[in-house]
This record gives structure tokens, C-alpha cells and sequence, in this order.
């Protein structure tokens, strides 16, 4: 049994908690800083118009990243069963068959997007130099999408072993080069967005190369067999399955920012397009603890229901909940408190009225309620059962934000898209408890059949 194996299974949880989700809750800092400084360069150097143009794109950019989580999340929770139920024959087989999936959704999502850029873009509201700076954006990114999802991907699966603190550094050192490569490319050599969009390349390569060297290294706790590309039909369908959740989210995401930005082009202004994109990348960088417990979470409770402790399992999942709402806490206060300081920080030359400030209050008040959210789409697929995350992914977009998000804002204004997106993850998150708790009775049922 390898050392975080053994801490998983079998020291006090708390203990487990502490350990794993301090560095987990700064690889995601660190990961949430990649948005907040693009932004940050972006306002600060380029100007109002750039900021609107990379506001526009950035639902889309998040493609990659839906990607990357549907291999990541897949092979990951996949992988930290696996480790559970000592299967070392299969765990050799997950890097091989996550390159496959990683080379072919890449190459699908690149050849579309190139081809149905302006059209896309002009149909989610952008226009005139706004949709000059997106298209200079995203297609930079799109060049360096395959860095962006192995990336993603390869730093979950350092985390499905519970190499919180692994995983952490390779965010820092990635986040770095980011940064500087943001200072050089846009400050010296004045490249502007571009000079954005390819130090978000850089930093996303150095994330995948980093993983390279710590399997050629023998760091990993099994045969990750990095250089190889596998077609196994069972393997691919288990990642896939257990990923799929993630990537729903993360394209009904997409799906949820383009409505809203074209809801916004139709009923508001440009300031309304910039005021949402820094008010969803602060909302996001909020959420940044709960992502960091979230990937905590998983391979303690994949590698417990692996090794049939499920009582273990739901114990992690109150215990890990709780603390991210403790810890996401004090950045939502001084938010909720000083919204005019937090906004300033990416637009100081822009003045947000009264009304955009209750805005600002409106959606950032669900954020607490999320820490139970957020971590069941976790816990699901952790514990084989992703039929739930998919379901409540699919369901809040198709059923309940996309209709209220093209019919509200028509009728009551754009300050009711903030209004009406707080109004729906309180309903769902009610309905996510009330699942948690039947799949906790479940647990319960085959802990007792697994202890006679």
C-alpha cells in the first residue's frame, strides 16, 4: 500500500482533510489567478474594448477546459477506484487511453471552432473592435487547446493519487510562467490580447510537460506509461462515463454564458458586457476553495468506495463540504462588503453605479450554498454513479436557465439575469440535498452487506 493510500484509508479524517485539501485548495488558487490575472493584464494594459472582446470569447475558451475536466474527472475517478481495489494491471492502462481521448476531442473541437469562429462569435454579441480582440483571442487559444486539456487532465490524475501537494506545485510553477509570459509578451513586446492568449498557452504547456516529467521521474504511484496512446473500449467507456458529468457542466456553462451575453448585447450596454465579465471571473475566483476541496474529495472518497469503506465515503463528503464553505468565506465577505474594491481590482478606470452593485451582491450571494453543490458533482462519479451530476447539469440549463435567461431579461430588465440565477441554484441545491441523502441510505445498506 503507497503512503497516500494508506493516509486515505486510514487516518482520522479530519487529518486526511487537512492534508490534502490545503495544497488542493491552492493548486485551484493558483489555477482561478490564470483568469483573474488574463483579465487583470488585459483591463489594466489594453483597455475597456480588449476586456469586452475577451469577456465575449471567454465562455467559449472554457471548452477546453470542459474537455480537459471530462478526461481529467473521468480517468481520475476512474483511477482512484482502481488504487482502491489494488487493480495495478488496469491503473497502467488510464494514461494511455486518456491520450487517445484527449487527441480526438482536441482535433474535433479545433477543426469546428476554426471553421465557425466569426459566425460564432458575431452570434453570441460580438461586433466591431470587440469582436477583432475575440477573434485575436481565441483563435491564439484554440492553437494551444491540446496543451490545455492534457494539461488539465494530467494534473487531476496526479490528484486521483492524492498528491495534493504535487499537483499544487505543478499549478504554481505553471501559473508563474504564466504571468511573466503575460508581462513579457503584453508589456515589453506589446503584443496586447494576443500577448494574453499565448502566455495562457505557455503556462497551460508547462502544466503538460510537468506531468511528463514526473512520470519519466517515477514519481507516480502506478505505471503511468505517458508516451503511450491505448484503445481500450471498457477503459475509454468507464472515463468517458465518469467524466461525462463534468463536461455537461462545463458546456451547459458555455451554453449559460452565451445567452447571457447575447441577452446582454439585445437589452444592455457595452459597461453590461464588461460589468458581467469581471463580475463572473471574481464569482469563479470565489469558488476557487470549493474547487480545491472538490479534487481533494475525490480520491478519498474513489479510493474508500474502492475499498468497500463506504460509511468512510459519505463521512469525507460532510466533512469536506463543510470546510470548503468555511474556507471560501472570507473572500465572499469582503466581496459582499467592498464589491467597489474587488471590481476595481480588474477595471479601476470603470464606476459601477448602484444598481450594478446590488447586481454584484445578487449573484455573488449563492456562492456559500454551492460548497454542497459543487462537491456532490464530485462525490458522484467518485462513488460510480455520474447519472445524478448529468442529470442536474443537463437539467439546470435546459429546464430552468436558459428559458428564464431569454425570457426575463426582456421583460424585467438585465438586472434580473443576476436575480434569476440566484433564485435557481437555491432551488437546486435543495434538490441536491435531498438526492445526497437517498444515496447516503444506499451507502449505509451495502456497508452493512459488506461487513456480514
Amino acid at each position: 500500500m503507497n503512503k497516500e493510500k494508506e493516509i486515505i484509508l486510514e487516518e482520522n479524517l479530519w487529518k486526511v482533510c487537512y492534508k490534502l485539501s490545503l495544497p488542493a485548495i491552492i493548486a485551484m488558487v493558483l489555477y482561478g489567478l490564470n483568469v483573474i490575472f488574463d483579465g487583470v493584464f488585459v483591463g489594466r494594459l489594453v483597455g475597456e474594448a480588449a476586456f469586452a472582446g475577451i469577456s465575449i470569447v471567454y465562455p467559449l475558451t472554457q471548452l477546453s477546459l470542459g474537455l480537459g475536466s471530462l478526461v481529467g474527472v473521468g480517468a481520475g475517478s476512474y483511477l482512484s477506484i482502481l488504487i482502491g481495489e489494488g487493480d495495478r494491471e488496469t491503473q497502467g492502462k488510464i494514461v494511455g487511453n486518456a491520450n487517445l481521448i484527449s487527441i480526438v476531442v482536441t482535433a474535433i473541437m479545433m477543426f469546428f471552432c476554426f471553421i465557425f469562429m466569426t459566425p460564432l462569435l458575431k452570434s453570441i454579441g460580438a461586433d466591431n473592435e470587440a469582436l477583432s480582440y475575440a477573434i485575436s483571442y481565441f483563435r491564439i487559444t484554440l492553437i494551444g487547446s491540446i496543451f490545455w486539456i492534457i494539461g488539465l487532465a494530467y494534473n487531476m490524475i496526479v490528484r486521483a493519487e492524492g498528491k495534493m501537494k504535487t499537483a499544487a506545485i505543478m499549478m504554481g510553477i505553471g501559473l508563474l510562467v504564466n504571468i511573466i509570459s503575460n508581462y513579457i509578451l503584453m508589456k515589453i513586446f506589446n503584443m496586447g490580447v494576443a500577448g494574453a492568449a499565448w502566455g495562457t498557452n505557455i503556462g497551460m504547456f508547462v502544466y503538460a510537460l510537468l506531468f511528463v516529467i514526473y512520470c519519466k521521474r517515477g514519481r507516480a504511484s502506478f505505471n503511468a506509461n505517458i508516451f503511450t496512446v491505448r484503445a481500450d473500449k471498457q477503459i475509454i467507456k468507464e472515463i468517458v462515463s465518469l467524466g461525462m458529468s463534468s463536461f455537461i457542466m462545463s458546456v451547459m456553462g458555455i451554453i449559460q454564458g452565451v445567452i447571457i451575453l447575447r441577452a446582454l448585447k439585445a437589452y444592455g450596454s457595452d459597461l453590461d458586457i464588461t460589468f458581467y465579465g469581471a463580475v463572473f471571473r471574481i464569482f469563479n475566483f470565489s469558488l476557487t476553495p470549493i474547487y480545491g476541496l472538490m479534487r481533494a474529495l475525490q480520491p478519498v472518497a474513489g479510493i474508500n468506495y474502492g475499498a468497500e469503506r463506504y460509511e468512510r465515503s459519505i463521512s469525507s463528503f460532510k466533512i469536506f463540504s463543510f470546510v470548503a464553505l468555511i474556507i471560501m468565506l472570507p473572500f465572499w465577505l469582503v466581496s459582499m462588503i467592498s464589491p467597489r474594491l474587488v471590481l476595481g481590482s480588474m477595471l479601476p478606470q470603470v464606476t459601477f453605479d448602484a444598481e450594478y452593485i446590488f447586481s454584484f451582491r445578487i449573484f455573488m450571494s449563492i456562492a456559500p450554498l454551492l460548497s454542497v453543490t459543487m462537491t456532490a458533482m464530485t462525490f458522484w462519479p467518485s462513488i460510480k454513479k455520474a447519472a445524478p451530476a448529468m442529470v442536474i447539469g443537463l437539467g439546470r440549463q435546459l429546464f430552468l436557465y436558459i428559458p428564464l435567461m431569454i425570457i426575463l431579461p426582456g421583460i424585467f430588465g438585465i438586472q434580473s439575469i443576476y436575480i434569476g440565477s440566484f433564485a435557481i441554484d437555491v432551488f437546486l441545491s435543495i434538490i441536491v440535498i435531498l438526492i445526497l441523502s437517498k444515496d447516503f441510505k444506499k451507502l449505509r445498506k451495502l456497508s452493512i452487506k459488506s461487513s456480514c
